[in-house]
């Protein structure tokens, strides 16, 4: 494990001794406030404690099974004892790592999702539907629902623009990386050479905001209505379902028109919106924090080229870590948890290694 990550645990359990040597002290168990604070702060230390004395007994035990690798009668017996403690230290460094990156407070938030096409014409939108339907195959895989907020479609069933709400279990802390531009690379159906081409689809995560979080005024609202269309302008709606909300102050405009009701509408537009806000208080948070570091730990920079899909070799390729897997099917499949886990991973690294700067 990375000396600054025993440093860090270090201190966790010499902070983790003193509370509980004040907690036996008869002066601060006389001040009720004092005890309640540390008690709390024991608690809070207490997994953390337990898991890295753990991960020392099983570091020792190591250390115990190697030096019996120098005896013949042991050798094969401490071989196997060495596999079972190798996976169980792996699994507790995982969970320490987790532990001690500083939690974000959006991490159990449900997320808005928008996929949009960027440069590349129909084969980016082409691109943006299959983005889309990735994710709908994560969600499912595990568990969350997709609710589809607004769309736009091309007249060869492509995704000029794609808006959706992604309800679950922790869905902010698994996505909330794959914000930025994902470039494809392959023969489009419409080449008749045989020509790669490359195109871009650039991908939103917006934490979900509450009322709470964000109030937006009556008055700071222009709403128009107008009539849904599909492909081409071709009128799905003869009556004015369709909204388009401006928000004056910030300029942010959102349309849905996915729903028949224009209440419905509405509901999901400003949905969208607040959301919106919360997500644009939140980059300029990052912007503010970032002149006090080196780096800018994931900030979901909309023009960050972060992904590239290459058909022709099959593989996906992360700019950031850097990874290449070579299972393109898959993944467009929705088989994202190695990618997922592997970015977690590499963000959680910086943001422990920026804090013990």
């Amino acid at each position: 494990m990375d000396a600054t990550y025993v440093e860090r645990l270090e201190k966790a359990k010499q902070r983790f001794v003193e509370i509980e040597k004040k907690l036996s002290d008869p002066k601060v168990i006389s001040n009720p406030k004092e005890a309640a604070q540390l008690s709390k702060e024991r608690s809070n230390l207490l997994d953390l404690v337990e898991t890295y004395d753990a991960y020392l007994n099983v570091m020792e035990a190591i250390q115990s099974n190697q030096e019996l690798l120098q005896d013949p009668e042991m050798k094969e017996l401490a071989q196997e004892d060495l596999k079972i403690l190798e996976q169980r230290c792996r699994e507790l460094e995982k969970k320490l790592l987790v532990a001690l990156t500083p939690k974000d407070p959006n991490d159990e938030k449900n997320i808005i999702l928008e996929v949009r096409a960027g440069t590349g014409g129909e084969e980016a939108s082409l691109f943006a539907a299959e983005l889309f339907r990735m994710y709908q195959r994560y969600a499912e895989i595990r568990g969350w629902k997709v609710e589809l907020l607004n769309l736009s479609e091309t007249g060869l069933k492509g995704f000029k623009e794609v808006i959706a709400m992604i309800t679950g279990d922790r869905v902010y802390s698994h996505l909330r990386y794959e914000s930025g531009v994902h470039r494809v690379q392959r023969v489009p159906q419409t080449e008749a050479q045989g020509r790669i081409h490359t195109s871009a689809v650039t991908v939103a995560v917006l934490p979900e905001a509450d009322e709470v979080e964000v109030e937006i005024q009556p008055q700071d609202l222009k709403v128009d209505v107008f009539r849904s269309s599909g492909p081409g302008g071709q009128s799905v709606n003869t009556t004015d379902s369709a909204v388009r909300m401006t928000h004056l102050p910030s300029g942010l405009v959102v349309s849905c028109q996915d729903e028949k009701s224009q209440h419905k509408n509405r509901a999901k537009a400003l949905k969208i919106l607040r959301s919106k806000l919360y997500d644009l208080q939140l980059q300029k948070q990052m912007e503010e924090r970032s002149h006090h570091r080196k780096s800018q730990i994931g900030s979901g920079d909309r023009s960050e080229k972060i992904r590239t899909y290459n058909f022709p070799q099959s593989r996906v390729t992360d700019h950031r870590i850097p990874i290449t897997l070579h299972n393109l099917s898959g993944i467009l499949d929705g088989q994202l948890g190695d990618l997922i886990e592997a970015l977690q991973k590499h963000f959680q690294s910086l943001q422990l290694k920026e804090q013990s700067v």
